[in-house]
């Protein structure tokens, strides 16, 4: 049996300019930072003794007779990608809900993915690991999606990710000092605003569009310069880095009509009026996560102007994707197998 642990992520600024309609030509950027939430998988080659050749439990459950009949977009992918024909079982649970904002689809298919090469015996580093997510994610499955989320869940950390327009793919630390981090860390209030769309239909949006938001783009990614600067330079204020978030917002939610909402609206400006700098939603678009940047002792006031929503207490993380268990099982011979069940029916 094999657990996978993969985190979660946050992402500040340079989101847009990691799709590769964007990067292979004008290069680009984003910051972000995994978090102490993660979703986990377990997998193990499933016995022949079942009436199904492979089992796959998330959101529902599924008994099939052969792995390309599994209905799970990426589970079916990971399992042809790595050529796996046996039987299976794959099972999936996460801190939070998928849908909102926190890269949840790319951090399971990472953590599959690692989890399937361990069953295999095969170890894999993080840079392969992520350029695998990536394969599977935009090209196998053709999903309208962006390289940073599998690059955060496979590296995990504080990060500067650069995208060249070779298709290359460069992971920088972030380096500040640690009670820098964790006075930023301080700043930050996650409140659940609802479930979204699926990711990838405002994607697929955001993506016709992006001939036409160079502007908008290019600024973006000039963000992701400024922000590393405020957190480098110890002299200056932290609350610049919130400010700059509300910038962001603000062209961000320009570059299609499905990123927010009137309702989406509503809360932010609430936000803002209980002493909010500035903050996002996070992912796509269209609901999920809206991320605060909230002096601290104006934190109570947010909280009781947004009562009504859900707020979820995170930390940094700095662990990528990893197994957590592995725990290595006898693999069946089903001809062995059967040969044994019939002399064991014949001799009772």
């Amino acid at each position: 049996m094999i657990i996978t642990r993969t985190p979660l992520r946050v992402s500040f600024f340079g989101g847009g300019t990691d799709y590769p309609l964007w990067y292979r030509e004008h290069g680009g950027a984003v910051l972000s930072t995994t978090i102490n939430k993660s979703c986990y998988i377990t997998c193990r080659r499933l016995p022949p003794f079942f009436s199904y050749h492979s089992r796959i439990s998330y959101s529902k459950v599924e008994n099939v007779g052969r792995n390309a009949a599994i209905e799970h977009p990426s589970v079916r992918a990971c399992l042809q990608f790595l050529e796996i024909n046996e039987g299976v079982e794959v099972h999936h649970v996460a801190d939070l809900p998928a849908r909102t904002g926190l890269g949840t689809s790319s951090a399971f298919t990472v953590g599959l993915l690692l989890g399937l090469y361990a069953l295999k015996d095969q170890m894999r580093d993080k840079h392969a690991l992520a350029a695998d997510a990536i394969h599977v994610e935009q090209d196998l499955l053709q999903e309208a999606v962006g390289s940073q989320d599998q690059v955060s869940a496979a590296y995990g950390g504080f990060n500067r990710i650069n995208f060249s327009t070779d298709g290359g793919i460069e992971v920088r630390r972030i380096l500040t000092a640690k009670n820098r981090l964790a006075e930023l860390e301080k700043h930050f209030a996650l409140y659940f605003t609802g479930f979204s769309r699926t990711a990838s239909e405002i994607a697929t949006e955001q993506l016709k569009m992006t001939p036409h938001k160079k502007k908008e783009l290019d600024m973006m990614l000039q963000l992701v310069n400024e922000a590393e600067a405020i957190l480098a330079n110890s002299n200056r204020n932290l609350d610049e880095f919130g400010r700059l978030l509300h910038e962001s917002w603000q062209i961000k939610r320009t570059l299609t009509q499905k990123i927010s909402n009137a309702n989406i609206d509503d809360i932010y400006e609430a936000g803002l009026s209980a002493g909010a700098l500035g903050g996002k939603l996070l992912g796509a678009g269209g609901g999920g996560f809206m991320l605060f940047f909230v002096p601290t002792d104006r934190r109570e006031a947010l909280r009781i102007r947004l009562k009504k929503l859900l707020c979820v207490p995170f930390g940094f993380s700095n662990r990528g994707s990893h197994v957590a268990v592995y725990e290595p099982e006898e693999v069946y011979d089903e001809s062995l197998v059967s040969e044994r069940c019939a002399a064991y029916a014949q001799d009772n």
